[in-house]
């Protein structure tokens, strides 16, 4: 049997139960702002997160639905809306870490940490566009010294 085409883990847990796991750790992320889980389980909660930070930035009533309908309260939801998207808009993507920690003791799995690169305490300013304008250098003529010739 093979896996081409197949996107996304299964964790051992059926449909309903992945759901629920990806919805709380979202929660759990925007809650805490940072939250020690299994590695792999990090890289799947990032993308999850990601997408409800786009949303979360365009901050429509329809895109506020989605978000709401993907965490598990909407406090955590207006929390990320109104909270936690303003001072993300200096970056367009990438606004998720994800850092090896430890190995868990019980049955050795690695630990990871996932957290927002940017502080969510200071804002950051978004980015201007800057125009380059060309300047047009001009190379002055080299001349050739005459040799003295006896």
């Amino acid at each position: 049997m093979h896996r081409h085409g197949y996107k996304g883990r299964k964790f051992h847990r059926q449909k309903d139960q992945r759901r629920a796991l990806m919805k709380s750790l979202a929660e759990s992320l925007i809650k805490y702002e940072s939250i020690e889980t299994t590695f792999y389980k990090g890289k799947e909660v990032i993308p999850y997160v990601e997408k409800m930070i786009t949303k979360a930035k365009r901050n429509s009533l329809h895109d506020r639905r989605l978000i709401i309908r993907n965490l598990q309260t909407v406090e955590s939801a207006h929390k990320l809306i109104d909270e936690i998207a303003p001072k993300l808009t200096g970056r367009d993507s990438g606004h998720l870490r994800l850092q090896r920690t430890k190995l868990r003791r019980g049955d050795n799995a690695q630990m990871a940490r996932v957290e927002f690169v940017d502080s969510l305490t200071a804002v950051i300013p978004p980015k201007e566009e800057t125009v380059k304008v060309a300047t047009k250098t001009v190379k002055k003529p080299v001349t050739k010294k005459k040799v003295a010739t006896k």
